[in-house]
């Protein structure tokens, strides 16, 4: 089984019992958030808030709610994706069972990222999207599943990015609405390298955030992969589905994202980010990180 988008992910969910709509209008300040953790506590459903105030667009929890939830959305590539890493790790291996590994590694090539084209999608600005605030001292809205993409200044391309996951806040503080963001990441992580290359360079890193898309590609951000191993290419393996991408203005677009942002990332301009309330059970509080500052906002039609 393989999903093209969250969307086909979501009506597959919905066919086994596992998703439930509200259609009621939800506040996506502290309500929605209050909806989602009293549900998440009694181990309840997928919820799709069709009617969130403030913006035309849904939203949608607890996706990944569950162990048994997340194994059944990938269970028809668990199995690879486990051939895959221990093959990964320990290639020798290959030889014991030549004929199982080369199918495999036929499986992997086949799952390479794949350029199309991009024509699907609208620009909007950020204050259309949905903006939640989880907690009462949050520092403004948050989004905190996004795919954040960036690559290596000095050797621009896919074969040497990062696709990470970290926290963005998307207004409160110090931001300017619509034009800036910020960017919750540490120095030694994928994209802290690549902004050390890029001030090296003298130069802002150029950032992109994915947001939906299939679920595949919402757990390769998130998984901690052996050095080496690309996050689109797990992507593909674990999603039975090539990751669809192209380029609009130097930045990289997934064809298959709900939205997607793109902007740049300065090194010397800092701004308070923060505070939040980290799933840990306590807020981190606020401190200086670098600012993105916008470029454009595209969302699916």
């Amino acid at each position: 089984m393989s999903y093209a988008s969250l969307e086909s992910a979501l009506l597959d969910l919905e066919k086994q019992g596992q998703l439930k709509r509200i259609s009621h209008e939800v506040d996506p300040y502290l309500e929605l958030s209050a909806i989602q953790l009293e549900n998440f506590k009694n181990h309840g459903p997928v919820l799709l808030f069709e009617n969130v105030k403030g913006t035309p667009y849904r939203v949608v929890s607890n996706v990944f709610g569950s162990p048994e939830r997340t194994e059944w959305m990938f269970r028809a590539s668990l199995k690879s994706v486990k051939r895959l890493i221990a093959l990964r790790k320990n290639p020798l291996d290959a030889l014991k069972q030549p004929f199982q590994s080369a199918t495999l590694l036929k499986h992997a090539f086949n799952a390479l990222p794949k350029a199309v084209s991009l024509n699907h999608f609208n620009e909007i600005s950020i204050n259309q999207l949905p903006h939640i605030q989880h907690w009462p001292m949050d520092g403004g809205a948050f989004i905190t599943l996004p795919q954040v993409y960036s690559e290596d200044p000095f050797k621009p391309g896919l074969a040497h990015s990062n696709l990470g996951m970290y926290r963005i806040q998307l207004s409160g503080n110090m931001y300017t609405p619509n034009i800036e963001m910020g960017l919750h990441y540490q120095l030694h992580r994928g994209i802290g390298i690549h902004q050390t290359q890029a001030k090296a360079r003298n130069e802002p890193l150029r950032v992109s955030i994915f947001i939906g898309g299939p679920p595949a590609h919402t757990m390769a951000a998130v998984m901690p992969l052996p050095e080496g191993m690309s996050e689109l290419a797990f992507a593909g393996v674990l999603g039975n589905r090539r990751f669809r991408y192209n380029y609009i203005d130097g930045f990289c677009i997934s064809a298959d994202a709900d939205f997607v942002i793109t902007g740049f990332v300065n090194a010397q301009e800092i701004k308070p980010e923060g505070p939040f309330g980290d799933h840990l059970g306590y807020y981190s509080l606020k401190h200086p990180f670098p600012v993105m500052r916008v470029h454009k906002v595209y969302a699916k039609p």
